[in-house]
């Protein structure tokens, strides 16, 4: 099988969004937020993962335009949480820059895929 850069990107982010949200809920005592964030976090690559075996192109297409807007939402928790003052700003630029080259990733993914079926 080919690598995935996506893939294997997806999952790092999601691992560190899991991480974070372990230590916003045992050291600063904050679930509702970071639980979203936890939610909208992991979802980008498990809706890559589905893509993966969709059952047409547009399948494909649909489920990477599900992780794009999960990939949208974490922006919005992170922005939040950062305002909140829940993260650090290293923190913040390390994970928003990171969602952002998801972002980038998935939209030119979606692009092409796009063509390839017209």
């Amino acid at each position: 099988m080919r690598e995935n850069p996506l893939k294997d990107k997806s999952f790092s982010f999601a691992l560190k969004i899991v991480l974070l949200t372990q230590n916003l809920q045992n050291s600063k005592k904050e679930f509702v937020l970071s639980r979203q964030l936890l939610k909208s976090g992991t979802s980008i690559g498990a809706m890559i993962r589905e893509a993966e075996f969709g059952q047409s192109k547009a399948d494909f297409i649909s489920k990477y335009s599900i992780a794009l807007k999960e990939a949208n939402e974490t922006e919005y928790w992170l922005e939040l949480l950062n305002a909140a003052e829940y993260i650090d700003e290293s923190t913040f630029n390390d994970l928003k820059n990171k969602n952002s080259e998801l972002i980038a990733m998935l939209v030119s993914s979606i692009k092409t895929s796009k063509e390839k079926i017209k």
